[in-house]
């Protein structure tokens, strides 16, 4: 009897340890949700700029690169009214399934309609499904634990690699599609296959809504399976009710001011989908072994590069935080992200420098190893302040303004993808030399501010 028991008891503790399935369920929906949009956003600004008779839209430089800068600005501003909507009156599966579903149809009416209507509507049915989407599923996976869990952190860290796996197998498969198995030649014009790279995307996403809602029920239970904002207790209603202390009014200040110079890392950030693709696909020898790498395979080493060096950051972060001088200030690390980020830029001066901006008058064609160099800068630059940045939010924002200050910082990347969009539209008037010259020496600037600035921010965050 004394035995069965002991043996009960040390079952429980090993199912404590492990995570719930249910995880494992959300890891592979939100994979396959990345795998969708990262392949389609790999080949956007391809899929715009190369002629029509060629399989694009042939739509010049400037528009394509503002019209991307407002796609990827409209992603992170309609999860404020998904996330409304989920949390009042649709539960956080069905919003799910909704998104899902939208977005699956925004990337086939991307591949069955060849005209700038099947783009718009595409368009605006993945901004509308991500909406849904994208603020539901990050917190199931809170939910799935007990507030104190010591396994949530593990949990959020496991769910972050199936973003990246995603967002790193995407322009592979859909970049290849594209660019290599369905390219054809025909009467001396080239065509690409970018309408099977959307096919692809939109079989990654019902891959994903299928597995979601197969094997829901069975691993999720009755978790967000009901609207929770009419939910809310007295307890909170009372907390919200509380005018803001002056050390709250202080971190909100705090949070408020480092949105402003974030808003700047990520314009810089998002050239990866507009200006420095082109660059890639004009102007850099992408010829290894004799065979040509797609172009839009360069995207897959931003969530490379996450996925090698989260780890290495993670660890130094923590022997910084026992040594005698204790970890590095929040604003120092996000200003050495912001320093990291310019300097990626700074690298492909030399790069400029010897190609030009001129796709007809190129002398030689750019190494490769300039603009793989560039993107390990930017994943280090990320890894500095991308996760620092929502961490600090999280702890310092009062309870009352704690979900208008999370939207606000993500409001300020909406923002950062349109002013991306604008600026990689200058190297069409302006040249690549200037833009990413500007964009550098900014970057480079405001973050040495950042780091002036970080004994009176420490001051106003305690």
């Amino acid at each position: 009897m004394q035995a069965t028991l002991e043996a009960q008891q040390t079952e429980e503790k090993a199912a404590k340890k492990k995570h719930p399935p249910g995880l494992y369920l959300l890891f592979f929906t939100e994979m396959w949700e990345r795998f969708s949009y990262y392949g389609m956003r790999a080949i956007l600004v391809l899929y715009l700029t190369t002629a029509f008779v060629s399989g694009g839209l042939g739509m010049s430089e400037a528009a394509a690169m503002s019209l991307y800068g407002f796609f990827t600005g409209a992603v992170y501003w309609t999860p404020i009214v998904g996330g409304y909507l989920s949390d009042r009156f649709l539960g956080r599966r069905l919003a799910i399934t909704i998104g899902g579903i939208a977005m699956a149809l925004g990337n086939f009416a991307l591949f069955a309609m060849h005209s700038k209507m099947g783009l718009y509507i595409g368009l605006a049915l993945l901004i509308i499904g991500n909406g849904f989407f994208k603020p539901n599923i990050s917190t199931l996976v809170g939910e799935l634990y007990e507030p104190n869990d010591k396994r949530r952190d593990a949990a959020f860290t496991i769910f972050y690699m199936g973003i990246n796996l995603g967002a790193f197998f995407a322009p592979l498969v859909v970049g290849f599609l594209a660019e290599d198995l369905f390219k054809t030649t025909f009467n001396g014009v080239v065509q690409y296959g970018f309408k099977y790279g959307f096919l692809a995307a939109a079989i990654g996403m019902v891959i994903g809504q299928l597995i979601f809602n197969v094997f829901g029920p069975r691993y999720l239970g009755e978790i967000g399976k009901k609207p929770v904002g009419k939910q809310q207790k007295s307890a909170q209603t009372i907390q919200t009710n509380q005018k803001l202390t002056k050390e709250e009014k202080r971190r909100t200040m705090a949070i408020l001011i480092l949105a402003c110079f974030v808003i700047f890392f990520w314009a810089g950030f998002e050239q990866a989908g507009s200006s420095l693709t082109l660059y890639t696909d004009k102007f850099v020898d992408k010829t290894v072994g004799g065979w040509e790498v797609p172009t839009s395979w360069f995207q897959s080493l931003n969530p490379l590069f996450i996925v090698i060096l989260a780890p290495v950051l993670s660890a130094l972060w923590i022997k910084l935080a026992n040594s005698k001088r204790g970890d590095l200030p929040i604003p120092a690390k996000m200003a050495l992200g912001m320093i990291l980020l310019g300097l990626g830029f700074v690298v492909l001066i030399p790069a400029v420098l010897q190609t030009g901006s001129d796709e007809q008058q190129i002398v030689e064609k750019a190494n490769v190893l300039f603009i793989v160099f560039t993107y390990f800068l930017h994943t280090l630059g990320e890894l500095c302040l991308s996760p620092v940045g929502l961490s600090m939010v999280s702890k310092l924002a009062p309870v009352k303004l704690a979900s208008l200050l999370m939207g606000v910082w993500l409001a300020g990347v909406g923002v950062a993808n349109v002013l991306a969009g604008q600026l990689a539209a200058f190297t069409e008037s302006l040249g690549f030399f200037q833009v990413f010259s500007l964009i550098g020496a900014l970057t480079i600037g405001l973050g040495i501010v950042l780091l002036l600035l970080t004994k009176p921010l420490m001051r106003l965050m305690d």
